[in-house]
């Protein structure tokens, strides 16, 4: 069963798009390793630092941020730009319906929590790492000593497909 969790960065914003995700004049990379030094160059996060080649984002494992995360195209290219930098979660209020989908199929497990979690998230201090307990659907935060458990729902498929390592390695497993 593939392993999720890692040290986060925050993306304290809502309604990241697939544009920022990975600029449109990348879509013509045929591989996905041509997509890993585009992640979220063209974001912007209104009185945030946020250098998108700096070593808080080659680092992380985990994204967290706001809602509708993954807006815009349906291009699976946004969701190959963080499976190339090894992202394995990104929490968020809420996802696109495809993105979202999207991501089950490459593997990377989606966590939609409520906004009051979120914030909780975002109100923790130092460096937050997480660890998730797929079996028990529970989502653990580290950070300065203190820890605090979240729970989240995916259902009975989905979860096959990010445990499988996504739809590919799924479906060699079971055809």
């Amino acid at each position: 069963m593939k392993e999720f969790g890692g040290t986060a960065i925050f993306l304290d914003r809502n309604d990241i798009n697939t544009d920022e995700i990975i600029p449109a004049k990348y879509l013509t990379e045929i591989s996905k390793a041509a997509l890993k030094p585009h992640l979220l160059e063209d974001l912007l996060l209104e009185g945030q630092s946020f250098d998108p080649q700096g070593k808080e984002l080659q680092d992380a494992k985990v994204v967290v941020s706001r809602g509708n995360f993954g807006c815009g195209s349906s291009r699976e290219h946004a969701v190959w730009a963080f499976e190339v930098n090894d992202i394995n979660i990104i929490i968020a209020e809420s996802f696109a319906r495809i993105f979202r989908q999207n991501m089950f199929n490459c593997g990377i497990l989606a966590i939609e929590l409520p906004r009051k979690d979120i914030n909780e998230l975002f109100n923790m201090e130092g460096t937050l790492s997480f660890a998730v307990n797929m079996e028990k659907q529970q989502l653990l935060a580290s950070s300065s000593g203190k820890e605090k458990s979240f729970s989240f729902e995916i259902n009975g498929f989905d979860k096959d497909l990010v445990s499988a390592g996504g739809w590919l390695a799924y479906a060699d497993s079971k055809y």
